[in-house]
């Protein structure tokens, strides 16, 4: 069964929502692909979609140079949807007007639906809780469509080709906030385009291990094993599809979470049976960064080092043909240059950059076609303990960028349980879910306390919780005071190098979400 004979194509106009109206199609059960605004038209035809999304975009479809319409989205013959900019574009396209507007809808809306739509046909209602983004809008209609709803400020806050399946909508159906949103889209991708529901996370694994088994053949595989989700989920799945011939290379830095390196071996070696070639590396790490407090320098001092250690493994091992990444398909995304549509650069800091060319290794990158979401569906399935492919982020550097300054073997160990503390009473009383990303901080400062008769002038911790949506903008999670005096008191009384606990109510902006 081809799982991704049924599928949408998704040209990019630049919307910070684009990866998101992937997500949503995603979630249909329908494959589907970003590809930049101005693909090749051959890479567009080459791809054969049964539907075409156009995204939002922060441009003025009447400003110079302003992103156009690919003429063969249309000849195709197949549905489309224009979302913002994209509906802006569709009715230039056709001879309408498009001008600034004075009154700019950013949020909340209310639609009123005022004619009848294939777009809406299962909606059953006339008005539409949204989310708007724009200041550009439809002033005059082209010919070729009719309006199908209104907002207070927007006449044309949704319109439909009055011959072709050709749909446009002022708002966005991806955002949470849009309250019949999936319902829409799934309306297009289903009813109107005709996809079937082909992408669903069993039939995932399948094709994905009878792809690798085809690739790789009777080869081994070398994976550098991390322990986040994205390389653990591709140990999985590599191990389901080949077995023994795959190798794992687990560096451990001594900048992991709390017992994190026994964990891995206990979760990969000894519960899933996979090969695991584990390097006890801390001292050479803390050596290395010795002295060094700049964050850009601590992270090129990780990577190296990394590389060198998993180097130096590679050689050791006979007859390796293959190395597998973790790539997922955000990455590929982020990596694409806007004029080929299709992404194949990839970005080094994801993966294990700047090996050497003499390794004269193959690729293998099974998640290079996945969202995050879709990698965790597809960790527990192969059997990884919900609790850890559901866990917050982690960034790669581990806790180097956790800790405000020179790293050192100490404040790693300090981080790390006060980190644990932070994390095990989230899990208790049922607010780890509830936070996006929660985690700890070691400041390098002292700090007078007072422990029993005595004083103590030890460290200061900082906790950090955050919800958000998308990670590009965050707001610090307003946890219960009752639950931070709990874990204050818990790391204070139970970490000797502790004498005060600070909680961070930045916001992001203007704070970033990781302190380095």
């Amino acid at each position: 069964m081809d799982i991704k004979q049924s599928k949408i194509l998704i040209l990019d106009y630049g919307s910070q929502y684009t990866q998101l109206i992937a997500r949503r199609v995603r979630e249909l059960d329908v494959y589907c692909e970003i590809y930049a605004w101005d693909a090749d038209t051959a890479d567009i035809e080459a791809y054969g979609p049964q539907g075409i999304i156009l995204s939002g975009g922060p441009e003025s479809v009447h400003m110079e140079n302003a992103p156009t319409l690919n003429e063969i989205i249309l000849k195709l013959n197949v549905p489309v949807l224009g979302v913002c900019y994209g509906m802006q574009l569709l009715n230039q396209y056709y001879g309408g007007l498009v001008e600034g507007s004075e009154a700019k809808e950013f949020g909340y809306a209310e639609v009123n639906i005022t004619e009848t739509s294939d777009l809406f046909a299962r909606l059953n209602k006339t008005k539409l809780d949204v989310w708007m983004s724009h200041g550009d809008k439809v002033k005059s209609l082209a010919d070729a469509f009719k309006a199908v709803a209104h907002t207070s400020s927007t006449p044309f806050a949704a319109c439909q080709h009055k011959e072709l399946p050709i749909y446009g909508v002022q708002f966005h159906p991806e955002v949470e906030h849009t309250t019949d949103g999936r319902e829409i889209l799934g309306q297009f991708v289903h009813h109107i385009c005709g996809c079937e529901k082909l992408w669903k996370t069993d039939n995932i694994i399948e094709t994905h291990v009878e792809s690798i088994k085809a690739l790789v053949g009777k080869e081994k595989v070398l994976l550098g094993l991390s322990g986040g989700v994205d390389s653990s989920v591709v140990a999985a799945l590599l191990h389901k599809a080949i077995g023994k011939q795959l190798i794992c290379v687990f560096v451990d830095t001594g900048l992991l979470r709390f017992e994190e390196g026994d964990q891995v071996m206990q979760t990969m070696a000894d519960k899933m049976d996979i090969n695991v070639i584990r390097v006890n590396a801390q001292e050479m790490y803390f050596n290395a960064l010795a002295g060094e407090s700049d964050p850009e320098r601590k992270r090129k001092i990780i990577g190296e080092l990394f590389i060198r250690i998993f180097e130096k493994q590679a050689k050791e091992l006979d007859d390796i043909q293959w190395l597998a990444q973790g790539t997922i398909y955000p990455d590929v995304i982020e990596s694409a240059a806007s004029s080929t549509g299709k992404a194949h650069v990839i970005k080094s800091h994801h993966n294990v950059g700047g090996l050497p060319d003499d390794l004269a290794l193959k690729l293998i990158e099974p998640l290079k076609d996945l969202f995050k979401d879709e990698v965790r569906k597809l960790g527990v399935n192969l059997g990884l303990a919900p609790e850890m492919v559901y866990r917050h982020p982690f960034p790669g550097p581990g806790l180097s960028v956790r800790i405000l300054g020179e790293v050192k073997a100490e404040y790693a160990d300090v981080l790390a349980r006060a980190d644990h503390i932070f994390i095990e009473e989230l899990r208790n009383h049922d607010l780890y879910d509830k936070t996006s990303q929660a985690f700890a901080v070691f400041l390098p400062v002292k700090s007078v306390g007072v422990v029993g008769d005595a004083r103590r002038y030890e460290y200061v911790i900082a906790l950090r919780a955050v919800e958000t949506i998308d990670f590009m903008t965050a707001r610090w999670a307003h946890l219960p005071y009752e639950f931070i005096d709990l874990v204050s008191r818990r790391i204070i009384n139970e970490i000797d190098k502790v004498s005060r606990v600070v909680y961070d109510v930045s916001s992001k902006p203007p704070a970033t979400i990781e302190w380095e």
